[in-house]
């Protein structure tokens, strides 16, 4: 179940089920650059205001799943319109600023995006577009992202599974919102 926060910009809505803190791993594989699996931290924050914070960060993995160096790190604000048109600014630690445009499923917690511009710092590595896709997908979030460069057509080249952190300050909310009968073990309260 999807929990909307009281305090949610009536615009964002159809965009809460990306709320918190999301951790997980993927695969990066791109020509050109090393063949990897990396993990993945996000978090997607609100204000009040008619926008979602984005920040993810992404790091090499080695064989066993230890943190080896970071991969990429990426800053955004998302922003959905009434008719589930979705708008996204992203900065890049890698020198990469885009404008995302793409829209909501109908009837479904997916997101299919495109890049509308790409601007480079002189140091960036060649990039003149993406496409990803985002989808809630039991519980879980998961996305695809394709990239192009001007030496390399439109193809896949990250994908991850995230799973749903829950912090502390979360499982107290739920505890008070618990029964004051509830038994000790929990159980009987499900049954």
């Amino acid at each position: 179940m999807i929990e909307i926060p009281s305090d949610l910009h009536k615009d964002l809505v159809p965009l809460a089920f990306l709320l918190g803190n999301w951790a997980g791993a993927g695969v990066h594989d791109f020509p050109g650059a090393e063949k990897c699996n990396f993990g993945q931290e996000v978090t997607f924050t609100h204000d009040g205001r008619d926008f979602l914070e984005y920040h993810s960060h992404t790091w090499v993995l080695d064989n066993d799943g230890n943190k080896v160096r970071p991969l990429e790190s990426e800053h955004g604000f998302w922003r959905v319109d009434a008719d589930r048109k979705v708008e996204i600014t992203m900065t890049r630690d890698t020198g990469v600023i885009e404008i995302w445009y793409g829209e909501l499923a109908d009837k479904k917690p997916q997101i299919d995006l495109v890049t509308d511009a790409v601007a480079r710092t002189a140091d960036a590595a060649p990039y003149t577009g993406g496409k990803r896709l985002y989808g809630y997908v039991k519980s879980d979030l998961m996305w695809v992202g394709e990239k192009q460069t001007p030496e390399v057509e439109l193809r896949p080249y990250m994908s991850a599974h995230l799973k749903k952190v829950v912090t502390p300050e979360e499982v107290e909310r739920w505890a008070r919102a618990l029964p004051d009968d509830m038994p000790d073990d929990g159980i009987a309260f499900f049954k």
